[in-house]
């Protein structure tokens, strides 16, 4: 443990550090997102899912029947961020016809990660419930660790909701949570060494069916990019459906954007006609 702590963990996990002006852009985010809601665009605001204060999701609907259940996992290490930031993600996915869930969960320290895991299955599959057909999930930075653990063997979804489940997206996900242990955040987290191996999905088998791609921008932090390789690796050694790809020169924020678009690759991943 010692040995690990030379490093300056708080510093590898510090994107808003290392982004100019990043300090504008949770108001940026949550402005964008607003005027998508405000647009016309078909929506469902804040069906509960539960009781506690932030088991709150929206949908967005397409103009037709949905082709099946995209659902977005926000970010922002478990401790901050809700749904409301991330609205206008829904557009590549609506425009192709398929209904977008934006679950948020109860963050640190007031629980848990491994509670707010069970929090964001409860969610899917209260979703999975509306929206028939397939379900795809992605999910962005601690997001990505929530929908990934989905798939992992000890998957905490009922068995019909886990079998629709076609693909996982992880954007920038955390998939090795030990290093967090070493940080100033986790005074929020409160991981132990076994929580923290328990909820890393890099340490943990996958589903039978687990599909997954593994995307992270060439522009972020190594620890990033570390992470993503770090579950690619895992799990192809474990005979899992898994890809990874590391796009263009994209930073931890700017890697979502293209979402917005109805024929990005990133969009393709994420609705499955990735060619």
């Amino acid at each position: 443990m010692s040995d690990m702590a030379r490093r300056d963990w708080d510093d590898a996990f510090s994107n808003m550090a290392h982004v100019d002006g990043s300090e504008k852009l949770p108001a940026f985010w949550a402005d964008r997102a607003a005027r998508y809601r405000a647009s016309g665009v078909r929506l469902d605001e804040d069906i509960r899912y539960g009781d506690a204060d932030r088991e709150l999701m929206d949908i967005v609907w397409p103009d037709e029947a949905p082709k099946g259940l995209a659902v977005f996992v926000h970010g922002g290490f478990w401790i901050r961020m809700d749904k409301s930031h991330w609205t206008d993600l829904a557009e590549g996915a609506r425009a192709n016809g398929w209904a977008i869930a934006f679950p948020q969960y109860t963050l640190a320290p007031e629980m848990h990660i491994s509670q707010m895991t069970r929090q964001v299955a409860a969610a899917i599959a209260l979703a999975a419930d509306k929206v028939d057909g397939p379900i795809r999930l992605a999910g962005h930075s601690a997001g990505g660790h929530l929908v990934t653990r989905m798939v992992c063997a000890d998957s905490p979804l009922p068995a019909p909701v886990l079998n629709r489940i076609l693909h996982v997206l992880s954007l920038s996900g955390l998939h090795d949570l030990r290093p967090l242990m070493w940080t100033a955040m986790n005074e929020l987290l409160k991981l132990d060494e076994a929580e923290a191996c328990a909820e890393s999905v890099a340490l943990q088998r996958p589903n039978d069916r687990a599909n997954v791609t593994a995307w992270v921008g060439g522009g972020e932090l190594p620890e990033f990019i570390r992470q993503t390789k770090l579950l690619a690796i895992m799990w192809d050694g474990l005979d899992a459906d898994i890809r990874e790809v590391i796009e263009g020169k994209h930073n931890h924020f700017t890697v979502l954007d293209s979402l917005k678009e109805a024929n990005s690759p990133l969009t393709r991943a994420f609705i499955g006609e990735l060619g």
